[in-house]
């Protein structure tokens, strides 16, 4: 993993993390329903552009290196496809 993309990624995660905090808070209080409905769409989102980021990372490191390898083509395919089938179930 580049480094950039760690910095970013961990920086994100403690985020989320927080978010997750902040919704296990208002659950307690019992808040209203609709606002916590709202902050899991936000959990959600962030989790999504945490896949995305690495995604991104994988594509342009890993994937690069093994396409070019006759011997690991097969196996970058089938990664990609399988998490390209199981984000359209979202």
């Amino acid at each position: 993993m580049k480094k950039d993309v760690k910095k970013r990624l961990m920086h994100r995660l403690k985020i989320i993390e927080g978010q997750v905090r902040g919704l296990q808070k208002m659950a307690e209080k019992e808040e209203y329903c609709i606002d916590i409905i709202t902050q899991t769409q936000a959990v959600k989102e962030a989790l999504s552009s945490i896949e995305d980021m690495m995604l991104e990372n994988h594509l342009s490191t890993h994937a690069i290196e093994q396409m070019k390898s006759k011997k690991h083509q097969e196996k970058a395919i089938k990664e990609i496809l399988s998490v390209y089938k199981v984000s359209k179930k979202k």
